[in-house]
């Protein structure tokens, strides 16, 4: 589409009645297609390490901040434990597993932006939509990653891999924190108890940092912190499609615009009488 069509586009979708029914509805869906999913998948990825941090609270977390083989060690065990072979497949089953689940939450997010787009028409959550989009592609990159390195360690070798592992987990959950924060933005301009909600899913998405800087202590953090936004999101999204379904209005009321006032109409000019009048 040409940039004089797609700029046309943007400005029709903005003028018109904000009624974003099938946004939502696909916001609703793959929200809770996520959150099964996610369920699924703690199932499926091994549930203890050998010698995690506390911090990390779960061996997914510890792998993807791991630093150097006595990180992967600590993870998956030596080879005396029997327990390593059963870490390394339930490891392996569930990265490969991961991809769906990359699809899943960036569609939600994505959609859940530009049904917030149409609600609010404001520019600034379209490109928004781009944000999980490009989260997922990190998360696609580490995930390759985190196979390789964790073959090498199957064979006993070290996987120069490593050394890349950390730019795109840092990317992936920065991106989700600045997603949620929008998210929590526009939550604010929508009414009172929502503006409370965005303002919690604003704050929540802080400690990302702090998990980012000190993973070994702070890494139990990011899930609540990505989770904050979401949430609020999946309550958008069956508000906005109950009001989209059910009482076909939109979720935020931004008001027609305003109309020309009617003008009383203007009499014809009398036409000239020549002569005498008749009675």
């Amino acid at each position: 589409m040409p940039i004089g069509g797609l700029q046309h586009w943007i400005e029709a979708q903005r003028a018109r009645s904000p009624a974003p029914m099938r946004a939502w509805v696909w916001t609703l869906a793959l929200g809770i297609a996520v959150a099964l999913f996610s369920v699924h998948l703690t199932r499926v990825f091994p549930q203890v390490g050998h010698a995690i941090a506390p911090g990390f609270t779960s061996p997914l977390l510890a792998f993807e901040f791991a630093g150097g083989q006595d990180d992967l060690i600590a993870i998956f065990g030596p080879e005396s434990d029997p327990q390593q072979v059963s870490r390394l497949a339930a490891m392996r089953t569930g990265n490969e597993q991961d991809y769906l689940y990359m699809l899943l939450y960036a569609g939600f997010l994505t959609a859940g932006c530009i049904a917030l787009w149409r609600e609010l028409r404001r520019r600034a959550l379209l490109a928004a939509a781009l944000l999980p989009i490009t989260a997922a592609l990190c998360d696609a990159y580490e995930n390759w990653l985190l196979l390789d390195i964790q073959a090498a360690f199957t064979a006993g070798d070290y996987s120069p891999a490593m050394a890349s592992l950390p730019y795109p987990v840092a990317a992936k959950f920065l991106l989700i924190a600045v997603t949620n924060v929008i998210i929590g933005a526009a939550a604010t301009q929508i009414g009172r108890w929502w503006a409370l909600f965005g303002t919690l899913a604003i704050l929540a998405a802080i400690p990302t940092v702090m998990a980012i800087i000190t993973p070994a202590a702070f890494a139990w953090a990011l899930l609540p912190s990505a989770g904050g936004g979401w949430i609020l999101l999946l309550a958008l999204a069956v508000a906005g499609s109950w009001n989209a379904l059910v009482r076909r209005r939109p979720l935020v009321d931004l008001g027609e615009p305003a109309t020309q006032p009617a003008q009383a109409p203007v009499a014809a000019p009398k036409r000239p009488m020549f002569g005498r009048r008749r009675t």
